[in-house]
């Protein structure tokens, strides 16, 4: 039996956006894999950071309890960990070298350790998993377990999607995307999370109190801007029985009044959701819960079968009001798709949110003037938007690397910052961002009143007029921009 300690280093206050937001979740695919190493036999620790106050935290812990192995494992299913920010990089590295310190054995794993395992291997590193790794995982403890003393090199040697420093050359034998590994099975080891600690952020912050849970692993779409390095194109599903059941367990145990489904795209298919639907209605196991998902899977059927099993909001991934800017991003989806979609939901009583992406490739002021527009038609009861992010191992990616700077990480998740040459500079975007989130305001409000403010929604107009007035300021240079082909008032009068 080895004494293993778990963790990650996403840190929550290191990110101040998602500090001040204030909804933190436990790191799923974390724990996920702290039961996989208790189910073999082994005593295992967590250290979450989420909560923590400090990276000297984690020394602190680990001098204290002096583990044969450190098993970094990112939360997968935190989306933020696909980000790559460069705080939590840094944190990591720092983690590293703790657990040296403490003569421990270090593992990593996660989305940016899959893209730069050269960073982590630098910081002390023993073995970096490419992908989601738990293959090489089990393996490598194996081998520890069976010889305690082994050296780093033979300990290492012969195993796939590894890599580590061999005479300080990064080995590496890729073994290409895996699908899911069926060896994560049951519930997470939700005993060596602190809830109440999470609890009383949430309740402090909000009043209420949300947990997290995932019925499905991966996800079977193509878009080329989106990070695929754990699960590639694979999609494994639970059954609908066994989701059930953990969502039944959680509301039994932690009381929480909502849930945070955390796929990537949940449900999928409507035959499964109502199975899901009739299992909790059995066992009085529904919690409310948050979904994402796309807005071509969303027939009445669905927007009814989700209703019933206790959804109540759904956020799916619209992008782009402009069909030419969907098709560039091999999104699958038309814009008809994300309005049908949204009444659908509401009709179902689901709240509905869009995440919107700014500055995509090729993107035109005509483009971002349609997605203002779908926001206007559509009326989202909330938004969440972005620009553009080239990640490793993409499409996009490998179209714009050559436009990257010494830049290639936002430092925190509100850096809104272009990598690339995109049609606009950053602060453009952000303006544009802060206008799309007060349009969507303006009608919430509007809606809940049932009558128009004009005066309010004229004024928005005018500060839309304002930007847009000064769209060639921020024009990149030596990037062409499509001009606004339509009479600027005949523009306005759309909104």
């Amino acid at each position: 039996m080895l004494k293993i300690q778990v963790g990650h280093s996403y840190y929550l206050r290191f990110d101040r956006k998602q500090w001040e937001r204030g909804k933190p979740y436990p790191p799923l695919a974390t724990i996920q894999v702290a039961a996989l190493l208790r189910r073999m036999g082994h005593a295992v620790a967590l250290f979450d950071a989420m909560l923590a106050d400090d990276v000297e935290s984690f020394g602190h812990d680990v001098r204290a309890q002096r583990p044969d192995v450190v098993v970094l494992y990112e939360d997968n299913f935190n989306y933020l960990t696909k980000m790559c920010l460069a705080r939590m990089r840094e944190a990591a590295c720092q983690m590293i070298g703790d657990a040296r310190a403490a003569g421990a054995r270090v593992i990593v794993a996660g989305s940016d350790a899959s893209d730069q395992p050269e960073a982590f291997l630098a910081a002390g590193a023993h073995a970096v998993l490419i992908g989601e790794g738990i293959a090489p995982l089990i393996e490598l403890v194996a081998r520890l377990e069976r010889e305690p003393d082994i050296n780093p090199h033979a300990w290492i040697s012969g195993i796939p999607g590894v890599a580590s420093l061999d005479s300080g050359e990064t080995r590496l034998t890729r073994v290409g995307v895996m699908p899911p590994d069926p060896r994560i099975v049951g519930h997470p080891a939700w005993d060596l999370i602190d809830v109440d600690r999470y609890r009383a952020m949430w309740q402090e912050r909000h009043g209420y109190f949300s947990l997290n849970m995932a019925a499905s692993r991966g996800c079977p779409f193509r878009c080329n801007w989106c990070a695929k390095p754990i699960w590639g194109n694979h999609y494994n599903r639970r059954t609908a029985q066994d989701v059930a059941e953990e969502m039944s367990h959680l509301k039994a145990s932690f009381h929480p009044d909502h849930i945070w489904m955390a796929d990537d795209i949940f449900g999928f298919h409507v035959n499964w959701v109502e199975e899901f639907a009739g299992h909790l209605e059995a066992v009085d196991g529904s919690v409310p819960f948050t979904i994402q998902t796309r807005a071509d899977l969303i027939s009445e059927r669905m927007a009814t079968a989700l209703k019933r099993a206790g959804c109540a909001e759904a956020w799916l991934g619209a992008e782009s009001g402009s069909q030419r800017v969907l098709d560039r991003m091999n999104k699958g989806t038309q814009v008809a798709d994300l309005i049908a979609a949204r009444e659908r939901l509401g009709a179902a009583g689901i709240r509905v949110g869009f995440f919107i992406q700014l500055g995509y490739l090729g993107e035109q002021l005509p483009d971002l003037l349609a997605t203002r527009e779908l926001i206007e038609r559509a009326a989202p009861d909330d938004i969440g938007v972005s620009v553009s992010y080239p990640l490793p191992g993409t499409k996009f990616y490998e179209q714009v690397k050559a436009q990257l700077g010494e830049k290639t990480h936002w430092r925190e998740s509100n850096d809104l910052a272009m990598m690339f040459r995109g049609a606009y500079d950053s602060d453009f975007y952000r303006s544009f961002r802060d206008l799309l989130h007060e349009q969507v305001a303006l009608q919430q409000n509007m809606a809940t009143r049932q009558r128009k403010d004009d005066c309010a929604w004229a004024a928005l107009m005018a500060r839309w007029d304002a930007l847009i007035a000064t769209e060639v300021t921020h024009r990149t240079e030596g990037v062409s921009v499509m001009p606004l082909l339509a009479p600027q008032g005949k523009a306005q009068a759309s909104l």
